[in-house]
């Protein structure tokens, strides 16, 4: 039996009252575990499964080839972030995000820290942060875009070059990557409201190019609607 701190990526109801969990774990990285009992009526545990909630498991070790079960589970962190409408797209947008893109994630402590960071930066209000912690996420797995003097973004080769090679990727969006790419505080990049939409559409494009089997998050449609 071990003890952990973990992100809540996703949760999918089993059974009657048991459920899946996803999270993305300090120690062990991104992790599978099960949950008996969370939906029955007298448990009210189950408040807690909200997306990127930090929780701390205590994990009876998988018996063969299953799945570690979760014998309790406590809120590390309180964040009241399911009142305000953006702040929850947001949350939902990247817990989405995440739970795809880190599937075969090992232990990383910078990308946790991120993580916590990322969320404290939503608690301040900051509506754009979700665009700047997922170029973030590129550059501690280390396929963010290599600098250089061209004014265009290769998405493809994760190059700048002198001529345009992706449509998205104007000389204004990619500008806007490599003003990002350099911020010594990138949370302090400003992004104009006009510039949101064709910036996330450039970062998917990228991602699509850089991460394996990347598919685009079905919550996108919904953040763009919010952030119109």
């Amino acid at each position: 039996m071990n003890s952990q701190n973990g992100f809540l990526l996703s949760f999918i109801k089993y059974g009657e009252n048991d459920a899946v969990l996803h999270c993305f774990t300090e120690e062990d990285g991104f992790q599978t575990y099960f949950v008996k009992g969370i939906y029955s009526k007298r448990n009210k545990k189950k408040a807690l499964l909200q997306p990127l909630s930090l929780l701390n498991f205590t994990v009876n070790p998988a018996k063969g080839n299953g799945i570690p079960l979760v014998s309790k589970f406590e809120l590390v962190k309180n964040h009241d972030t399911y009142t305000d409408i953006r702040t929850n797209t947001v949350i939902f947008f990247i817990s989405d995000f995440l739970n795809q893109v880190l599937r075969h994630e090992n232990k990383n402590p910078g990308l946790f820290f991120s993580i916590d960071q990322f969320i404290d930066e939503l608690m301040s209000k900051n509506y754009q942060c979700h665009l700047l912690f997922l170029i973030a996420v590129l550059k501690i797995q280390g396929v963010a875009p290599l600098m250089h003097d061209g004014p265009y973004l290769d998405p493809e080769t994760g190059t700048f070059s002198e001529l345009p090679a992706h449509q998205l990727f104007t000389n204004e969006i990619s500008g806007l990557w490599k003003k990002i790419l350099c911020a010594e505080n990138l949370y302090a990049t400003k992004i104009h409201s006009s510039q949101r939409k064709d910036f996330l559409d450039s970062i998917l494009v990228y991602y699509h190019y850089h991460i394996t089997d990347f598919k685009i998050p079905a919550s996108l449609e919904v953040i763009q609607q919010i952030f119109e």
